[in-house]
């Protein structure tokens, strides 16, 4: 019993000490009598390229965007993903997975909807999504066989993220 407990607390401990891609310190600075805490934050470098005119792998080749938000869509994106993606993704921050808000500005809207309803194939032959499952520990994205009217509503409401 107790060497089972003992193994258990070592998984624990190694767990926690591995979890993470953000380091913070904190370091006491004196200056006469008075004491500052000063915040020395250390974020992980992201390896993954920035390729905006990669299209993925995958039935999508063209995405159009109108100038406005078509905010029927959007909402409808909105609840699809609170539904199936919020278990892996945060809006505005790392997670299991990437977060979503300003993906336009690393991957084009094709490649975003190839990822959403092709990860599969995504994760085996494109160097962006291999790039990405590196950094995310390599955490495969489910393919819950979303179609491409579910994808679609999603990448507009990611517009919205912005």
């Amino acid at each position: 019993m107790k060497k089972t407990a003992i193994c258990i607390g070592v998984i624990c401990l190694i767990l926690c000490l591995s979890c993470g891609s953000e380091k913070k310190d904190k370091e006491t600075i004196t200056i006469g009598t008075k004491k500052e805490e000063k915040k020395n934050q250390t974020t992980k470098t992201s390896s993954v390229p920035i390729m905006l005119d990669n299209k993925g792998i995958g039935p999508i080749t063209s995405v159009t965007f109108e100038d406005n938000i078509n905010k029927e869509l959007s909402e409808k994106g909105e609840q699809l993903f609170k539904s199936k993606c919020v278990a892996c993704h945060k809006t505005k921050q790392k997670f299991i997975g990437p977060p979503m808000a300003g993906i336009y500005k690393k991957r084009s809207p094709e490649w975003v909807m190839n990822m959403i309803m092709n990860p599969d194939e995504m994760l085996k032959k494109d160097p962006v999504a291999k790039a990405l499952f590196k950094e995310y520990n390599n955490t495969i994205m489910i393919n819950q066989n979303i179609p491409e009217e579910e994808a679609r509503a999603m990448v507009e409401w990611f517009r919205t993220l912005e």
